[in-house]
């Protein structure tokens, strides 16, 4: 039987290649929509936190400010996401999706579903349920040691 370390550096492996063929993946999808993944990331997170200043955003993001505000800035510029005042603070800005914006995300969403589904379509309900527990364990702890 395999030891604990042994088991944690089949986990690292596995987990490494995944992220890395999703990353890839994820690139060539996200991409042709006109928008890079990390793009894509502060549309998916404005989608589902709803408006953010733009420190709120990076946290979420795992991002610093400066890098956050290059992905919002072209953002703006392709009119994804606009300005608007802060309701609990006039004088500051929040980050808010536009219509177009939503739909960029929801369309994108779909492709990225849409390609798990054919992934999965043939496994076992149980090793899928499995994977979910899995990975959302892992998440959780993953969060809890990075302090968010």
């Amino acid at each position: 039987m395999p030891s604990s370390a042994d088991r944690a550096e089949e986990l690292y492996e596995a987990i490494n290649q995944l992220i890395r063929v999703h990353q890839f993946r994820d690139r060539d999808c996200i991409c042709h929509h006109d928008v890079s993944v990390a793009q894509c990331y502060a549309l998916e997170t404005l989608v589902k936190r709803g408006p953010l200043r733009l420190q709120a955003l990076a946290a979420e993001m795992y991002l610093d400010k400066s890098t956050t505000s290059r992905v919002v800035d072209s953002l703006l510029r392709k009119k994804y996401v606009l300005k608007v005042t802060d309701p609990s603070d006039q004088r500051a800005i929040q980050l808010s999706l536009t219509p177009a914006g939503e739909e960029l995300y929801k369309t994108i969403r779909q492709d990225l579903v849409s390609e798990e589904t054919s992934m999965i379509k043939d496994l076992p309900p149980e090793i899928v349920d499995g994977a979910l527990t899995l990975i959302r364990q892992l998440t959780v702890t993953a969060r809890a040691r990075l302090g968010s």
